[in-house]
């Protein structure tokens, strides 16, 4: 006899999902309005209650972005959906919750790329939820400079859009078996630069209790004067002036948008990320931790052991020859350039200058956070170097995003021994086990296991994930201590304007 499929009353109304392997699956809820007509480029509004009871099996449409990378065909502005999946056999009490941030520069990504389902997670005993926010110049671009006295546009509509969703969790999560006042958020890469940010913006305040930050990127948060100028460059390339630059991006299509973003990419701009407006967001997030102004949450932190390589094979987009990565480094001030590229050996070879781009990019900012943050909260730090074969084979070693499989679950069954090859499968399934064990532990209880200890001196431990995971006292502190001080500024490289 078929099962019923689940319903679940939320404040806005019914939904009804779907069951598969013993999960209950919600996809493509709605949680604000749609943001399109005069509601583009605005703080998100709550969704409207609905009368009778909405289907909810499939995901909503991806925000919109570029095709590349993007495995849903379907993309649109009204993309505010977000997805629920937990066990079909509820325990007595509620579940963690487990809140998702997809990573994708802030110009791409969606909740529903098939490696974020999240079920194998929630398995082990969470509540998942994944939700969609506005990316590239619809959402993550600060474009309010560009507002007139009829048309306002808003900052970080995309972080208003993260807030928006985890209200609706607070509001919702307990009927789907959740607890409202035990959610962890978690982010890969502008995921973990948005979990970075939600720590230290004061609307999301009491919206999440634990944080997990996966290679955050380094680098993407700017102050609005800064993004103003990208902003008028971008109304430019749209035909515009700066008397009728609100009107043009309000009022271009999806494709007018991408096409500028494009070309603005092509100059040299990338204007993508949060924009310390002085209100919404008061400060740089990593500046707000080291002044002890961000949520004082439990704290899991870390990269990966290889992160530029991806950056080489498959996303050819970060600063790596010689040239660029001297100029940036003589930004930081007196004395870093020098200091910093001694401690890497062989410096200017090929692998070097991937080391040190990997760290200028993404391991700095775990040293520097987790440093900070542990003044005011457990922080626990990680390495992640396992790779199996076909990640070996393509080049790719513990490069930037390798750990999605095992926290997610990836190289389980059938098409996870596909991806990890049938010589490292049972390598891989343990890694998953590991990895998976201790995020929904620490989602439980904010101690992640017994062998973690906490990250603070002398000995500044770091969990090291491979075939056996293990721990290391004051690993890379050779290149920890070099870095310290510096701040990662990659402004605009466009001409300026006359």
């Amino acid at each position: 006899m078929a099962l019923a499929p689940p319903r679940v009353a939320t404040h806005s109304g019914e939904v009804e999902g779907f069951i598969r392997r013993g999960m209950r699956r919600f996809r493509g809820i709605p949680y604000a309005e749609p943001p399109v007509g005069p509601l583009r480029l605005r703080a998100p509004h709550p969704v409207q209650p609905w009368e009778g009871v909405r289907k909810c099996r499939s995901f909503g449409a991806a925000p919109i972005q570029p095709k590349v990378f993007t495995p849903q065909k379907r993309r649109s502005e009204d993309c505010l959906t977000l997805n629920v999946v937990t066990p079909e056999d509820l325990p007595d009490g509620p579940l963690p919750v487990m809140f998702y941030i997809y990573g994708g520069g802030y110009f791409l990504g969606s909740s529903s790329s098939p490696p974020y389902e999240g079920s194998i997670l929630a398995r082990r005993g969470c509540v998942y939820v994944s939700a969609n926010y506005r990316v590239g110049a619809l959402g993550a671009f600060d474009l309010s400079s560009l507002s007139d006295a009829d048309h306002v546009i808003e900052s970080n509509v995309y972080l208003r859009d993260l807030v928006l969703a985890l209200r609706w969790v607070r509001d919702n999560v307990r009927a789907f078996g959740g607890d409202p006042d035990n959610v962890t958020i978690f982010g890969e890469s502008a995921g973990g630069s948005g979990v970075e940010t939600l720590m230290v913006t004061p609307a999301a305040a009491g919206l999440f209790h634990r944080a997990i930050i996966q290679s955050t990127a380094s680098g993407l948060a700017a102050t609005a004067d800064s993004v103003a100028h990208d902003a008028r460059r971008f109304a430019e390339l749209l035909g515009a002036t700066s008397d009728n630059a609100a009107v043009a991006v309000m009022n271009a299509s999806p494709r007018q948008l991408l096409r500028a973003q494009r070309k603005l990419i092509a100059e040299g701009g990338f204007p993508f990320g949060p924009s310390v407006d002085g209100d919404y967001l008061p400060r740089l997030p990593v500046e707000a931790i080291e002044h002890g102004d961000a949520q004082r949450v439990p704290l899991i932190i870390g990269s990966n052991a290889d992160e530029a390589r991806l950056f080489t094979k498959v996303i050819k987009a970060m600063p790596l020859s010689e040239a660029e990565q001297q100029e940036i480094l003589s930004r930081g001030g007196p004395g870093y350039r020098e200091r910093i590229v001694a401690a890497y050996p062989g410096y200017p070879s090929k692998e070097a200058r991937l080391r040190l781009a990997g760290d200028m990019f993404f391991t700095s900012s775990v040293w520097r956070i987790a440093q900070a943050h542990q003044q005011f909260a457990p922080v626990y730090v990680y390495q992640f170097d396992y790779a199996p074969w076909t990640v070996r084979a393509a080049g790719l070693k513990g490069s930037h995003a390798t750990e999605l499989p095992a926290v997610f679950g990836n190289y389980r069954g059938p098409a996870g021994a596909l991806l990890a090859g049938s010589i490292t499968h049972r390598d891989a399934s343990r890694v998953v086990d590991d990895v998976q064990q201790r995020w929904v532990a620490f989602a439980r209880n904010g101690f992640p296991s017994e062998d973690w200890r906490l990250y603070r001196g002398p000995d500044w431990p770091v969990m090291v994930f491979d075939r056996e995971p293990r721990v290391e006292d004051n690993l890379g502190t050779d290149r920890r201590e070099v870095w310290a001080g510096f701040t990662l500024s990659v402004p605009s490289r466009l001409p300026k304007a006359s």
